[in-house]
């Protein structure tokens, strides 16, 4: 280790240490024949295990830095080569990285933070343009610099790599777990600038909503449903930045810093208030109308003008074929009477869910829609909740949503909020209100599975979870609920056996008793499912053979598993 106060390569007066990583320390040093100071980084061979390879990559890294410019990234002046050690001396950036902002101060503001994104589209932008391009791969808050002046410095390029046009695959996996795309690990390609889009999008997640993406839960909900008073377009350009597909993502840095640039345009919350205002004035001068022709108007009459409305908007939006032209119709129907459920639940069943797939984006509209203000003090939402059994029953069919359909795998943790509100329902049908209570719970242990407490001790009992999943199964759910809802549910319990059989087993679970399941699950969809007309549809058909091989996998699995505990 450098001792402070000495004197490196005859000019680099050591001053005093700065900061310290896994493999490096850095130190500040005066160069004392100019009269600047500059960081040192000394990265010692008896820090790290694959010094050589560390160091190949540190040398790729100072002469990548040597050939650039731009104002946001560091100046490499010096590398030495020491028996022991490689030292690299570097432009010193005043000033702490943004991880420590957020260690310091928690949630940053949404201003700076967009802020800062602009300017790191324009440094990743910069060099994702160079001949070849070159992709970062290792964005998070840790590696940003926050200077004195507003500005931001991107430092350790230690993974940066030159994007190989002719390559399949990045043989190598190199980034932050958490922050890094699913590409990095291998499955979507060789990583390139849509790489770095997604590590910026986890970046700004982590920086808005103070969620360390390295941290339990290990995933991304929407921005708002942490804050509601995060814009929607901010969520909007998260969101695309993040999706697992490169192809789905921005395709450069340049469209996400338009999008930045017009982040309040995304934001559509202005729309809903105006939509709002207009059907107001819509409703308002109908009646000025046919109070000019002499009618005088009770608050039954408009009462019933307004109900004949929402009836019509109902009546349209079923019978229309676009789907854009549907939420179109059923949202100006929430409009007028937001405290009637029909037309959510209708946008959610008949829309939403058309594809069994409750996407983020339909989720973002959904959540617009809730918090849209109706008064000063209420937003439709509270207007809705004040129909208490309109609004339990939308909360049951959003609780669904999220739990089997959220982004086509299903979000447990997203659902609990809203099964939580069925679960309590004193006017929804019983078998719906236990399903709700059961969902809930067993939404709850996918918080806790594999997770222990202070302790030491597991924090969900996979026994206890296996007696909930039985319990979830039990009865015809098909005539309780309905049949996609029974399917869903028997791929649920199957789908477990299947993942956690040997967890089951650990906890006491018998053979007998998974065998039981199996097979009450195989006499179920026979007797209430495979004989009814829904099994007809094509969908409905789709699901039975899916969930009918799981079946199979699912008995070769237990099997397997009591042999592996040495139980079979």
């Amino acid at each position: 280790m450098i001792e402070i106060g000495s004197l490196v390569d005859g000019k680099y007066r050591i001053l005093h240490k700065i900061g310290q990583g896994g493999m490096s320390v850095v130190y500040l040093a005066l160069n004392e024949r100019a009269g600047k100071q500059w960081a040192i980084k000394e990265v010692r061979k008896s820090g790290v295990s694959n010094y050589q390879v560390v160091k190949q990559s540190l040398i790729v890294e100072t002469e990548m830095l040597k050939s650039l410019s731009h104002p946001y990234l560091p100046s490499i002046v010096d590398i030495i080569d020491e028996e022991d050690s490689i030292l690299i001396v570097m432009d010193y950036i005043e000033g702490n990285t943004l991880g420590k902002a957020l260690a310091t101060y928690g949630v940053l503001s949404q201003e700076y933070v967009i802020e800062w994104a602009k300017q790191l589209c324009d440094v990743l932008g910069y060099l994702h343009t160079r001949k070849p391009p070159i992709i970062y791969r290792d964005l998070k808050p840790d590696n940003i610099m926050l200077r004195p002046d507003g500005t931001i410095t991107l430092i350790d390029f230690g993974t940066a790599r030159t994007f190989k046009e002719r390559n399949i695959a990045d043989t190598t996996y190199l980034g932050t777990r958490g922050y890094a795309a699913p590409e990095q690990f291998g499955g979507y390609g060789q990583t390139d600038q849509r790489t770095d889009i997604y590590c910026l999008g986890s970046t700004l997640y982590h920086l808005v909503t103070g969620m360390n993406p390295c941290e339990p839960p290990f995933e991304f909900y929407p921005i708002r449903s942490i804050n509601p008073q995060l814009s929607r377009g901010l969520e909007k350009i998260i969101a695309k930045c993040l999706r697992n597909n490169p192809d789905d993502r921005y395709n450069s840095c340049a469209e996400v810093l338009y999008d930045l640039e017009h982040y309040k345009e995304l934001d559509n919350s202005y729309r809903k208030k105006e939509a709002k205002k207009l059907a107001a004035f819509g409703l308002t001068a109908s009646l000025a109308i046919a109070s000019a022709g002499g009618a005088v108007y009770t608050n039954t009459k408009a009462e019933k003008i307004e109900t004949t409305s929402y009836e019509k908007y109902l009546v349209d939006a079923d019978t229309l074929a676009d789907a854009s032209q549907q939420v179109g119709s059923y949202q100006e129907a929430i409009v007028l009477n937001p405290g009637a459920g029909d037309a959510y639940i209708k946008l959610i069943n008949n829309v939403y869910l058309a594809d069994d797939n409750f996407s983020p984006e339909e989720d973002q509209e959904l959540r617009s829609i809730l918090i849209t203000p109706y008064d000063k003090n209420r937003n439709f939402e509270d207007i809705l909740e004040e129909n208490k059994a309109d609004y339990d029953e939308v909360a049951y069919q959003i609780g669904l949503a999220y739990y089997y359909d959220y982004d086509e795998e299903g979000n447990k943790s997203m659902s609990v909020k809203w099964l939580g509100i069925a679960a309590a329902s004193d006017n929804l049908d019983e078998s719906k209100v236990t399903r709700a209570e059961r969902l809930s719970k067993i939404a709850q242990y996918y918080s806790d599975l594999g997770r222990v407490n202070k302790k030491g001790d597991l924090k969900a009992n996979y026994a206890g979870y296996w007696e909930d999943l039985k319990a979830i199964t039990e009865g015809n759910i098909a005539e309780m609920d309905n049949t996609t809802t029974a399917l869903m549910i028997y791929k649920e319990m199957i789908g477990q056996i299947n993942t956690h059989s040997i967890d089951f087993i650990k906890a006491g679970v018998e053979i007998p008793d998974m065998e039981a399941q199996i097979k009450l699950i195989e006499e179920n969809l026979e007797k209430y499912i495979m004989q009814t007309e829904d099994a007809k549809a094509e969908r409905i058909s789709d699901m039975i053979a899916a969930l009918t091989g799981e079946i199979d996998r699912a008995k070769d699995t237990v099997n397997k598993a009591y042999k592996e505990v040495g139980k079979g």
